[in-house]
């Protein structure tokens, strides 16, 4: 008796089928820097698994550590928060913006995670939201 085929996870199935492929996002950080010269760091939190990239010479950087526990804790319970009230009469909501003493960071929901980029404080993160949602898309 043959045996019976499971379907695969989605992350698995064929694109042209219409599902969803695994993200390069080591790739993705390197669009995501080509974005603007004012992108500082870059983290993508994908399906349980956490990539960073920091500009080289960045300054006023935070540390290493510091800036895993933001990606693992603080930004996905930022996400949650404005989510939950953007969904409450505001038709939803697709990213976030904190104006840190240092640098701006774009957090952006992703439906297996999120994206999170800082700018310098030169840079408008608005500006550049819709390309880097693309890149992660």
């Amino acid at each position: 008796m043959p045996q019976k085929r499971l379907p695969l996870p989605s992350s698995k199935r064929a694109s042209n089928r219409g599902r969803r492929l695994p993200m390069n996002t080591k790739r993705a950080l390197t669009e995501i820097f080509a974005v603007s010269n004012a992108v500082r760091y870059a983290a993508i939190y994908h399906d349980g698994k956490l990539v960073s990239r920091m500009r080289k010479g960045a300054s006023h950087a935070s540390p290493a550590e510091s800036d895993k526990y933001e990606e693992l804790v603080v930004n996905p319970a930022l996400l949650t928060l404005v989510k939950q009230r953007g969904n409450i009469g505001c038709g939803g909501a697709r990213f976030l913006v904190v104006r840190y003493g240092n640098f701006y960071q774009l957090v952006i929901d992703l439906p297996t995670g999120h994206v999170s980029v800082c700018f310098e404080l030169t840079a408008n993160p608005l500006e550049h939201a819709d390309a880097i949602a693309r890149i992660c898309a």
